[in-house]
């Protein structure tokens, strides 16, 4: 499973035209689901974008976690971040699960950081318009196979 994280001032995601999620502080996080990922997938990428201290402590260092600073997150399905482009132009999706898997660990991830954060989410295969104000800017790539 890949995210990439972006701490935000504020974030939402338009359908047609609709606000259908939106946060003020915290993290947007573009969410994929590889073909061999399962829930310790999941599972993994929840305990990273936990714990994640990005967020100035008193010092002006990055050291604080989501929690500490009462931050939300957005999260939105996003098949593309296992487009292969290596060979040609036109990116290869064949990594990227298709919906019957990616589906169930996507609304896993996102119930387990329900569990802690404030969740607003995209609708999963939809054609959504992402804004954002990227905070820094700070973004963090992770995968749960640990590939960069």
């Amino acid at each position: 499973m890949r995210a990439v994280v972006q701490r935000v001032n504020k974030a939402s995601i338009e359908i047609d035209g609709e606000v259908v999620g939106s946060i003020e502080r915290g993290f947007l996080v573009l969410l994929g689901v590889h073909v061999s990922d399962g829930f310790t997938d999941a599972d993994y990428i929840v305990k990273k974008i936990s714990g994640l201290r990005v967020f100035e402590d008193e010092n002006g260092k990055m050291n604080r976690p989501l929690s500490d600073v009462n931050g939300e997150l957005l999260i939105v399905s996003q098949f593309t971040l296992y487009g292969d482009a290596r060979h040609g132009n036109r990116p290869s999706f064949i990594e990227a699960a298709l919906p019957e898997t990616a589906i169930p660990l996507y609304e896993y991830a996102v119930k387990r950081l329900s569990e802690t954060f404030r969740v607003q989410t995209g609708v999963f295969g939809a054609d959504m318009k992402v804004s954002l104000v990227n905070d820094g800017p700070v973004t963090i790539l992770m995968d749960s196979k640990k590939t960069f």
